[in-house]
């Protein structure tokens, strides 16, 4: 990755800086590149410069002057600046850039791949809707997020798996039973409850619920996602728990630690100990164990099966639970912190009208009939689009159209342009030999464009932040197109010819890599 050589270039050069006693000791895995955003300013920037001067005593600019000198780039810049306040500008050679092309075509589907995560084993459980009714908008936005931040973290060198809790005993299953009776404490509606009240027989609301629940969990929730395009490692029951008394076992590991103590006839984890605003209850006073016990149990279930993070991805309306979860995996002895993502609501809009698709619920919008209307390929990267900590508004008419104005036509229809190039280039192959060639300005911004994609995945399987994936899917296609209307591919000229067929299919592998990682197809004709 050209960051990752940056930063070594600059580590290297500081640390001499450093035996001379000129810069002080710094943690250098620390050194942040950036991107400018105005071109004139480099490929790459750091302010490095600034930070360590403010205990080397030294101006910042004075401490840029002193790395440039010292960095040994070896034909990898073009040039480097140090310039006022204190930054550091990097220019990539043309020579740099040629052997990342070379790097594309032989890496493949590789291409993006980093060894960050150590091969760390990681638990991303998402989705995770109580089996009590049909999957919502809010559902699929948690959803598409956690199958591709997963996705994001393998590539990155994690060994993540995808997991689904199924609460299928307690306080919910049983308000499902008596939905399902239609007695007074009945709470779901909708015509997916009428259809199981004609199948699901008995006059118990727990034992109803139950059986309820299991038909909800395969015959709508399971199907749904598929049609997501998710495939779990585990769909992991509650119910399991209490059965192998796991539930029992990190109760009796609470008390015999002194974290749980009993009053008005419950029993109440000390969760303030760890920081969180107020104890919680574990065991109700009648008897009945809260969803927080359970949860001890599926964590510590986690933990013993492997696990060195522990990412949940939950609804906004989950916010309140965050600190109790932390709080117990500090009693728990969990080294790891959850690492817990809020993905915020999610509404539907047609020409700027808010839209209720629902006719199962009346309530609100299944999932299922919002893919059965755009396709699931839209409906990903419309979800994606957004920073989990924001609102979504989805834009179904724009999402409904097959032209450029919709970014995911826009995005695939390159690809399938791409395609299309290669079958129909006169019998000539994509050749490395002659990239020296590729000196047009669009030829070097796509190449540019194309080398940000194993940044994107080191950025994304850091912080979360699975928006910049469609984000930079788009920017690519923009590149890919804006050079395919300034440069001929395939032209008189032989050499010229195969070193843009190879430029062609570095971006096809590049692109299609992006896609994959957002589980979005790349077809090769529209």
């Amino acid at each position: 990755m050209i960051r990752q050589e940056i930063r070594d270039l600059i580590s290297k050069s500081a640390k001499e800086l450093q035996q001379k006693g000129i810069l002080p000791s710094f943690d250098f895995s620390r050194i942040r590149i950036e991107r400018p955003e105005v071109k004139e300013k480099g490929d790459f920037s750091t302010s490095l410069a600034m930070i360590l001067s403010k205990e080397a005593k030294k101006q910042p600019l004075e401490i840029a002057e002193f790395l440039k000198s010292k960095i040994s780039d070896k034909g990898f810049f073009e040039k480097v600046e140090a310039v006022g306040p204190g930054f550091l500008n990097f220019f990539l050679s043309p020579e740099t850039l040629q052997k990342q092309v070379k790097e594309i075509l032989e890496k493949k589907d590789k291409y993006g791949e980093l060894e960050t995560g150590q091969n760390k084993k990681v638990n991303v459980e998402f989705v995770s809707a109580n089996p009590t009714g049909p999957l919502t908008l809010g559902n699929g936005r948690g959803g598409f997020c956690g199958d591709v931040l997963t996705n994001v973290l393998n590539k990155a060198g994690y060994k993540a798996k995808k997991e689904y809790y199924v609460n299928d005993t307690g306080e919910q299953v049983r308000k499902l039973g008596h939905s399902v009776l239609g007695d007074e404490q009945a709470v779901y509606k909708g015509k997916y409850i009428e259809d199981l009240r004609k199948r699901v027989k008995g006059d118990k609301a727990d034992e109803v619920g139950e059986k309820a629940a299991q038909i909800i969990l395969e015959e709508m929730i399971k199907p749904s996602v598929r049609k997501m395009g998710i495939d779990f490692d585990v769909w992991f029951s509650e119910k399991s728990l209490y059965k192998r008394n796991k539930i029992s076992k990190v109760l009796d590991f609470l008390k015999k630690k002194g974290l749980s103590y009993e009053k008005d006839n419950a029993l109440w984890f000390k969760s303030t100990d760890f920081k969180d605003d107020k104890d919680r209850v574990l065991i109700k006073a009648g008897g009945e164990t809260t969803y927080l016990a359970s949860d001890a149990a599926y964590l510590k279930d986690k933990a013993e099966r492997g696990f060195e993070r522990f990412i949940y991805i939950w609804g906004a309306d989950h916010f309140g639970y965050v600190e109790r979860v932390k709080a117990m995996a500090q009693a728990l002895g969990i080294k790891s912190e959850p690492e817990i993502i809020i993905m915020q609501l999610v509404r539907l809009f047609e020409g700027g009208q808010e839209v209720r698709m629902s006719k199962r619920t009346g309530v609100y919008v299944v999932l299922d009939e919002l893919i059965n209307e755009v396709g699931v390929d839209v409906a990903r990267y419309f979800f994606l689009t957004r920073s989990p900590g924001t609102h979504l508004n989805f834009d179904l008419g724009l999402a409904k159209q097959q032209t450029e104005k919709n970014p995911v036509f826009y995005i695939q229809y390159a690809h399938a342009r791409i395609c299309s190039i290669l079958r129909k280039s006169n019998g000539l192959k994509p050749s490395t030999e002659n990239l020296g060639l590729l000196k047009e300005k669009s030829e070097q911004d796509l190449i540019k464009k194309l080398i940000q994609l194993p940044e994107i995945v080191e950025d994304v399987s850091s912080d979360f932040q699975v928006q910049r994936l469609p984000q930079y899917a788009l920017e690519l296609a923009s590149s890919f197109h804006r050079f395919y209307q300034e440069c001929k591919v395939v032209s008189d000229d032989k050499k010229l010819s195969q070193a843009r067929l190879a430029l062609v299919l570095a971006a096809k592998i590049v692109l299609k890599n992006t896609l994959s990682l957002m589980g979005i197809s790349a077809p090769e004709k529209m």
